[in-house]
């Protein structure tokens, strides 16, 4: 049964890891005041950390508690995958180790690798028979293509990585080049992986049902949008000194939120398994344009490609088919 799709006064068991870090900072706050699940739907939250971060874990349970959120029924801080992913409905898996300095892309997805084979396993064990996983830890698309091969029992649908982020940094750079509202777009997709080769794609976008692709200059489009949408994460490092995290946070609300209740027919970017669409090799974890309707994410089938969508999309299942073929390894 889907419990997170049917509404219900039943608390809702989300465990949110690298809890002590600043995305989770912004996130807890949101899940807890009823952003996420709803004004009405409590929740329990567990807080997942390695061990040598639970003492810091433990202050973010205390600043919780003293916001004292009406909806917040339980928190507890945990180390042990186990005790946090048993008879979880929903969790935002956004502890990741960074790159070092001198690794590779190859080394950090195995230290990582090592990350979401046990806390893919752990769910598979012990979540619930409804639950939702959101990676936002990078590299997300192909931890959470690790996480669902990790666990077998559960439906690969279940898994997704955040690209959200991308899709609302996609509009808002839209809606200050054309003076338009981030509301008022239609049809916007980022096509691919969260990463450089990642693909936001206005051939679909309207405004009040009209095409408007046609209005934006394609020089800019090409050699100045796509780039920045791509580098947005790296230009905040440098302007601000660290990486984003409310936005990352934001963005994560907006997608788990649509993943429960829906977008009403609005396209949404999701990054989730694919089945084959669009040529994407099943089972790499790729942006999609997406609607969703109770509880479940359907990908916008039969778009007509044009040569340029082609050849960016190709250039990301190139991508995430290496970092597949590294993640594949791990499990040998």
């Amino acid at each position: 049964m889907d419990n997170l799709a049917t509404p219900s006064t039943a608390p809702v068991k989300v465990t949110v890891s690298g809890a002590a870090g600043n995305i989770a900072y912004s996130l807890l706050w949101r899940i807890a005041s009823g952003d996420v699940f709803g004004p009405e739907r409590p929740v329990d939250l567990t807080l997942l950390e390695i061990p040598d971060h639970v003492a810091a874990t433990e202050g973010v349970a205390m600043e919780l508690a003293d916001s004292a959120f009406p909806l917040l029924n339980n928190v507890v801080v945990t180390a042990d995958q186990k005790v946090a992913f048993d008879g979880v409905n929903a969790a935002f898996l956004v502890g990741a180790k960074p790159r070092g300095k001198g690794e590779s892309r190859a080394d950090m997805l195995q230290a990582n690798g090592r990350i979401f084979i046990e806390q893919g396993r752990a769910i598979n064990e012990g979540a619930a028979e409804d639950v939702r996983v959101l990676v936002v830890g990078n590299p997300a698309n192909t931890n959470a293509y690790i996480a669902s091969k990790a666990a077998p029992d559960v439906p690969a649908e279940r898994f997704n990585a955040l690209m959200r982020l991308d899709h609302n940094r996609s509009l808002s750079m839209l809606s200050a080049k054309l003076g338009i509202p981030t509301t008022q777009f239609e049809g916007m997709v980022v096509w691919g992986n969260h990463s450089d080769t990642q693909f936001p794609d206005i051939e679909f976008l309207t405004v009040g049902g009209k095409s408007i692709s046609e209005q934006i200059d394609r020089d800019w489009y090409v050699n100045e949008f796509i780039p920045r949408v791509a580098k947005r994460g790296s230009e905040i490092i440098e302007v601000r000194g660290h990486s984003s995290a409310a936005s990352a946070a934001s963005a994560a609300v907006d997608h788990m939120r649509d993943w429960v209740n829906g977008t009403n027919g609005r396209w949404v970017t999701v990054a989730q398994p694919s089945k084959g669409e669009y040529g994407v090799d099943e089972g790499l974890v790729f942006g999609f344009p997406t609607t969703g309707l109770s509880g479940r994410a359907s990908i916008v089938p039969g778009l007509d490609l044009n040569e340029f969508q082609r050849e960016r999309i190709d250039a990301n299942i190139a991508a995430l088919r290496e970092e597949a073929a590294v993640a594949d390894q791990l499990f040998s």
